[in-house]
Order: C-alpha cells, then structure tokens, then sequence
C-alpha cells in the first residue's frame, strides 16, 4: 500500500478542529467519570456546546491562519 500524498499539517483547519474535537470528548469522559448522575437535557446540549463550539472556533482560527 501506498503512502497517502496528503498529510496532516497544524495549519490545515479540518485536521485542526479534529483534534481540538478529539481533546473537548476526552475532557468530557473524564469529566462524566467524575460524576454519578444520568445525562438531562441540560448536560446533552451542554456536552454538544462543549464538542462543537471548541471546534468550530479553531477551524475558523486555523482557517484564517492558512
């Protein structure tokens, strides 16, 4: 098999907001390990903020930056 032609730079902004995407879920399953109570409809919008805003802002960071 072939190495891929492409390659992962910290500049190119999908692969910046995958890995800032990444790091905000393991924030989040440490932190539910922490805690002991089900998930509410106020802890599923807060973890969906928690993931996409994060990632949404450095893929726009990032953008502006290439």
């Amino acid at each position: 098999m072939s190495p891929s032609k492409t390659t992962a730079s910290w500049f190119d902004p999908k692969y910046v907001a995958t890995v800032v995407g990444v790091l905000a879920v393991g924030a989040l399953v440490f932190y539910s390990t922490l805690t002991r109570s089900g998930p509410t409809v106020e802890e599923i919008t807060f973890v969906l903020l928690a993931v996409t805003l994060p990632a949404t802002v450095a893929y726009e960071v990032a953008r502006r930056i290439r």
